[in-house]
């Protein structure tokens, strides 16, 4: 008895760097809800959306949550530090301003 069955190869075989190319360049969103109801009462509600794409491909979109981000962004972070700085001078402008206004009150020695 002789097998004659012949192995047969794909030539339009994709690997996982086109796939993922394809998929960065096109993105992808994945969506899904879960509800948790209890005797018609709904007691919790979860939106869940997940988008997959290059950043180019957000940018096109419209999305750049990440832009000043101070956990993303190091120029968000010098920038977020500004009004810290002017409020930390005005707190100790005015802290002066309240130390002169008081009376000195020395304390009897022991």
């Amino acid at each position: 008895m002789s097998d004659n069955r012949k192995l047969t190869h794909s030539t339009n075989s994709t690997t996982v760097a086109d796939l993922l190319e394809r998929l960065l360049d096109k993105g992808i969103v994945i969506s899904g809800d879960i509800r948790i109801r209890l005797v018609e009462v709904e007691l919790l509600t979860l939106e869940i959306r997940l988008l997959i794409c290059s950043v180019d491909k957000a940018l096109e979109m419209g999305l750049d949550w990440w832009t000043g981000n101070p956990a993303f962004d190091s120029r968000a972070r010098a920038t977020n530090s500004l009004p810290n700085m002017e409020l930390e001078d005005r707190l100790k402008r005015l802290e002066n301003r309240l130390e002169a206004a008081l009376p000195v009150i020395e304390e009897p020695p022991l």
